[in-house]
C-alpha cells in the first residue's frame, strides 16, 4: 500500500501555536438527551468530565463540546439557554483539562462569546454563520479558530433542502463567498467541513466523499470530515448507529487519502490508528 503523505497545518490556541503534522482527531463531546448515538449519556458533570477524560485518554487531539442535537428533525434551543448550559459544560471540562483544546458545537454567536468566556477555544458552526447574522463578526471579535460547515437550512428541515445539480461546484460556491467574509471582518484560522449528512441524501453524502479530493485540492483551508456512526452508514448497512464503527473506520479511510486533515469522530483511538496505519 502506497504511504499517504499528510500535509501539515497549524492552529493557535490559548496564546500559542499548536502544530499538526498528521490528521487531527476531534472527539465528540454530546451533553444533550436526544443526539443520534450517545444522546443523555454524558448529562451529569461526573458523566460529562469523565467522557472528556475518556476522550482525550483515546488519544483526541480536541473535544468538540455540544449541548443541542443537531440531528434530521431536531429542534434548537433558544441561544440565552444554549449559551448557559454550554459555557457550564465548557467550565466543568476546562477546570478538569487545563491544556486540552476545546471546541464548542453552536450556531448562535451569544453561546459562542459566552462558551469562549468559559475557556473554549474553536467555534463549531453547522449553520456557516446562516442562523444568526452576528456570527461571523463575534468570532472575528473573539479572535478565535472558526470551522465553517456547508448547511442548507435548520436542522428541522435540512432534508427537504436536498438536490444538488453539481454537489462540488455548489460548496465550493458556498466556502467561497464566506471565507470572503471571514477573511474581510480579520478572522484568521478557518477549517471547512463539507457537512456530510447536512440537506443531503445518503446518495449525495457518497458523492460528496467520492469526489472530496476535489474540494481540498481548491482549498488551502483544512478540511473537516464528520462522518461518525452517521445515518450515510448505518443505512446503507442496514444496522444502527451503535453497529457503525467498522463503517466509519472505512469511510474515515477515504476522507483521508483524499485529503481531510481533521477528522470528527465518537470514537477517537480507531481513528487514530486508522491515521497511523495510512501513514506507514
Amino acid at each position: 500500500m502506497e504511504k499517504v503523505r499528510f500535509k501539515p497545518f497549524s492552529i493557535e490556541v490559548q496564546g500559542r501555536l499548536v502544530d499538526f503534522e498528521r490528521p487531527a482527531v476531534m472527539g465528540i463531546l454530546n451533553v444533550t438527551p436526544d443526539s443520534f448515538y450517545d444522546g443523555g449519556r454524558h448529562n451529569g458533570p461526573e458523566a460529562l468530565v469523565d467522557h472528556a477524560r475518556k476522550l482525550i485518554a483515546e488519544g483526541a487531539d480536541m473535544v468538540d463540546i455540544g449541548v443541542v442535537s443537531s440531528r434530521p428533525g431536531a429542534q434548537l434551543l433558544p441561544p440565552d439557554v444554549e449559551a448557559e448550559r454550554l459555557a457550564e459544560a465548557v467550565r466543568l471540562v476546562r477546570q478538569a483539562l487545563p491544556d486540552a483544546i476545546l471546541s464548542v458545537d453552536t450556531c448562535y454567536s451569544l453561546p459562542a462569546l459566552k462558551a469562549i468566556e468559559a475557556g473554549a477555544d474553536i467555534v463549531n458552526d453547522i449553520s456557516g454563520g446562516q442562523f444568526d447574522d452576528r456570527m461571523f463578526q463575534t468570532v472575528a471579535s473573539l479572535q478565535v479558530p472558526y470551522i465553517l460547515m456547508h448547511n442548507r437550512a435548520l436542522p428541522s428541515e435540512m432534508q427537504q433542502h436536498t438536490g444538488y445539480d453539481d454537489i462540488i461546484d455548489d460548496l465550493t460556491k458556498y466556502f467561497s463567498a464566506k471565507l470572503d467574509s471571514l477573511y474581510r471582518l480579520g478572522v484568521k484560522d478557518v477549517w471547512i467541513d463539507p457537512g456530510f449528512g447536512f440537506a443531503k441524501t445518503v446518495e449525495e453524502n457518497y458523492e460528496l466523499l467520492d469526489r472530496l479530493d476535489e474540494l481540498t485540492t481548491l482549498f488551502r483551508e483544512p478540511l473537516l470530515t464528520a462522518l461518525s456512526r452517521k445515518s450515510m452508514i448505518y443505512k446503507r448497512l442496514g444496522t444502527t448507529p451503535e453497529e457503525a464503527l467498522t463503517g466509519t473506520i472505512a469511510l474515515d479511510a477515504v476522507a483521508l487519502v483524499k485529503g481531510s486533515r481533521l477528522l470528527r469522530v465518537h470514537d477517537p483511538k480507531p481513528a487514530l490508528e486508522t491515521i497511523k496505519l495510512l501513514s506507514i
